[in-house]
């Protein structure tokens, strides 16, 4: 009989995520490092592991639900490898920040809050990642790019295919 490998990672993750609750079940304050521990685990968190951190821990699901959505440190969708934050910031914004958005949009075929199809890349725009001398600044993991213009955007992206 052969082992369903994908099965076997899951139980895995499962496995891990529960002995986290176990250790922070019964504390104050146990839910949001037992969310972060099952994102940084599952890499986001769908609604199957909502609900097992919810009856994990014993609490409803909409107790659950209303953390993960409301900070927005929390994915409820997979991200891709590389993730590109966008800086619509007052100084990135004036120097052309939303024709660098627009071109990444353009080169990657995705919307912000969007994951490219081969799970590379995932799109967001921020108001401000306090480089504004570098004005406009896009950062791609822990990659900061600034001075930017549109006609960059390509050559940029080009580094992580």
């Amino acid at each position: 009989m052969a082992v369903n490998k994908k099965a076997s990672c899951e139980d895995e993750k499962y496995q891990r995520l529960d002995e986290y609750i176990a250790e922070h079940k019964g504390r104050a304050g146990a839910l949001i490092p037992v969310l972060q521990r099952a994102q940084e685990i599952f890499g986001y968190l769908p609604l199957e592991v909502q609900k097992h951190v919810a009856e994990g821990l014993g609490v409803p699901l909409s107790e659950v639900y209303g953390v993960v959505t409301f900070y927005s440190f929390f994915n409820l969708e997979p991200k891709g490898k590389y993730q590109i934050s966008s800086c619509l910031g007052t100084a990135c914004y004036v120097r052309g920040a939303a024709k660098v958005l627009d071109r990444i949009k353009k080169e990657l075929g995705i919307e912000v809050g969007e994951t490219s199809k081969d799970a590379k890349f995932s799109l967001q725009a921020t108001r401000c990642v306090g480089a504004c001398g570098l004005a406009p600044v896009i950062i791609i993991n822990d990659d900061v790019y600034g001075r930017l213009t549109e006609d960059k955007v390509p050559e940029i992206l080009k580094k992580y295919e």
